[in-house]
């Protein structure tokens, strides 16, 4: 058997491992109540609280009227009863966006990335660099949750969100290189992206309806929270 067939092999074997790991805590998969509660619920009721605080119309008459502090403290509040972000990223975005200029570059720089007409690879990598520029007092703000929490909140049909540590044990187990970074770029978050299209081919039958089901898949896949569970 030939190399490509044998990797084919070892990764099926792999996703068919990982997918029963799911659904030992989840037997009904992603229908299954305790999945709604202990995953899907929250993170889509902050989907919805997004809708309801910075739908795109809001947004850019916001932007158009310089209300900066307003739309911070918007995309805070989405993050609300969320457990997304460490508090230390929580409190590195929050005292960014205390400041006028923060508060601007943030709000113009977020726009731009949902709904900007340039090119996803480009408004990512701009988004990137504008997170990297946020004003620090202490914890850094530049983290790979920073900044894809708001485009997973946002348009959970198209982005996911990133958290390395769990994602990439995940990955290690399912046998898929992800060429992590540990600076946030394009470069890296296309390999996630790419990873979490073949856990979702690999997952049609259970119908995952978004990013929302796959990240919670993926969470569930890799992060020592499940793993204490599962023992």
């Amino acid at each position: 058997m030939g190399t490509a067939a044998a990797k084919q092999r070892t990764t099926s074997k792999a996703a068919e491992k990982a997918r029963r790991r799911f659904l030992r805590f989840f037997p009904k998969g992603f229908r299954d109540e305790t999945y709604i509660a202990w995953e899907r619920g929250y993170k889509w009721r902050a989907h919805e609280r997004w809708n309801e605080l910075l739908p795109r119309d809001e947004f850019r008459r916001l932007v158009r009227d310089g209300e900066f502090a307003e739309i911070g403290a918007r995309a805070l509040k989405s993050l609300s009863g969320t457990n997304l972000l460490f508090s230390f990223e929580n409190m590195a975005l929050r005292d960014a966006l205390k400041t006028d200029r923060g508060a601007r570059t943030f709000s113009e720089g977020l726009y731009e990335f949902l709904h900007g007409r340039a090119s996803l690879p480009q408004r990512f990598d701009e988004w990137c660099g504008v997170v990297a520029s946020l004003p620090k007092k202490q914890s850094r703000v530049l983290t790979h949750p920073v900044v894809t929490v708001f485009g997973f909140l946002a348009q959970p049909e198209t982005h996911i969100f990133f958290k390395p540590t769990a994602t990439r044990a995940a990955a290690e187990r399912y046998g898929f290189d992800l060429h992590y970074q540990s600076r946030p770029s394009w470069e890296t978050y296309l390999h996630v992206l790419e990873f979490a299209s073949v856990v979702a081919s690999d997952l049609r039958g259970l119908r995952p309806r978004d990013m929302i089901d796959i990240q919670s898949f993926i969470w569930a896949t890799g992060s020592a929270e499940y793993d204490a569970m599962a023992k």
